[in-house]
C-alpha cells in the first residue's frame, strides 16, 4: 500500500543511517548502476557477507525504472479515518473472523508468549496483504538496490540492502524467493529487511524466519515487534492509550493505525 510503504520507509530513515569505509563506499548516482552495484558488492564483502550470498544475491540485478517512477510519484496520504477505514474493513471482517478461528491455537500461544492479542495480529495480516494473498511480486533485492542507486534515501536502502543479504546468509529466504513490495517490504505483514533481522522469529520451529509462507512466523514476529515497543499486555488498544501508541510505531499514520485498533475491535466483538 503506497500510503504506508512512504510513511513506514521514511520513519526508518534515522535509525538505519550507515557510514561506509570511504575507500570502498558506492556513491549514489555516480557513473552507471553496474559500477555502482560493484562497488556495493566489495563493501558487503567487508561488512562480512559471503562471496557466495553476493554472487547468488547480487548477480544479475539490474535498474529498475519502475521503482524509481513509483518512489517519485508517492502521494501524500490523505484519506480521513472514515474513508480509509470503511473501504478497508468491511471487505476483510468476514475472513479476518475465520483466520481468527482458524489459527486460534497459534494466536493463543503467541498472547501468552508476547502479549499482544490474536485480533490486533489479524487485523494488521488483513490491512498489509489480505492475509498474504497479495505480499508483492517485485524482487526485493534488484527494489533495495535501485533506490540505493537513486540519491533520494540512499544510506537508508543501501542499509536495507545488507541486511536482505544478510536474511539470504542465515538462510531465511533464498534470493530468488525474496519477493515483495516495490519499496523492499518481505512477507505477509510487509516487513522492511532490517525490522526481519530484528523481529523476525521462526515460531513453527521449522530452523528459519519465512515470513512468505508460514503463518505462525508471520503473526509472532509481528507480535514480537509489537512487543519490542512496550505492549501492555491485557491492556486495550484505544486511541490515547499506551498500547495505540505502540500500533503508530507499526505505522506513523494516525488514520492507518487507528484502522488497526478499529479493525482489532471489530474482530474481537465477531461471533
Amino acid at each position: 500500500m503506497t500510503s504506508r510503504v512512504s510513511v513506514r520507509t521514511l520513519a526508518l530513515a534515522a535509525l538505519l543511517l550507515t557510514s561506509a569505509s570511504p575507500s570502498i563506499a558506492a556513491p549514489c548516482g555516480s557513473g552507471t548502476f553496474e559500477g555502482w552495484l560493484e562497488d556495493f558488492k566489495k563493501e558487503a564483502a567487508a561488512k562480512g557477507i559471503s562471496p557466495a550470498v553476493i554472487q547468488t544475491g547480487l548477480t544479475g540485478v539490474a535498474l529498475d525504472k519502475t521503482v524509481i517512477a513509483r518512489d517519485h510519484s508517492q502521494k501524500v496520504f490523505s484519506q480521513s479515518f472514515e474513508e480509509f477505514s470503511g473501504r478497508m474493513v468491511p471487505p476483510r471482517l468476514a475472513r479476518g473472523a475465520n483466520m481468527l478461528k482458524q489459527y486460534g491455537s497459534v494466536l493463543g500461544r503467541i498472547e501468552q508468549a508476547y502479549g499482544v492479542p490474536g485480533e490486533v495480529l489479524v487485523a494488521i495480516w488483513g490491512l498489509e496483504t489480505d492475509y498474504g494473498v497479495n505480499i508483492g511480486k517485485f524482487p526485493t533485492l534488484r527494489s533495495l538496490a535501485t533506490l540505493a542507486y537513486d540519491c533520494r534515501r540512499t544510506d537508508l536502502f543501501k542499509a536495507e540492502l545488507m541486511d536482505a543479504l544478510r536474511i539470504v546468509e542465515r538462510g531465511d529466504i533464498a534470493p530468488q524467493d525474496m519477493r515483495g513490495a516495490w519499496a523492499g517490504e518481505i512477507g505477509q505483514t510487509q516487513f522492511m529487511p532490517s525490522s526481519y533481522i530484528k523481529y523476525a522469529v521462526d515460531f513453527d520451529g521449522n530452523g528459519r524466519r519465512d515470513l512468505l509462507r508460514s503463518a505462525p512466523d508471520v503473526l509472532a514476529s509481528t507480535a514480537n515487534y509489537l512487543a519490542s515497543y512496550g505492549w501492555q499486555r491485557g491492556k486495550d488498544w484505544e486511541p490515547g492509550s499506551a498500547n495505540f501508541a505502540v500500533i503508530q510505531q507499526w505505522n506513523k499514520s494516525e488514520v492507518y493505525s487507528k484502522t488497526i485498533g478499529y479493525f482489532a475491535t471489530q474482530l474481537a466483538r465477531a461471533p
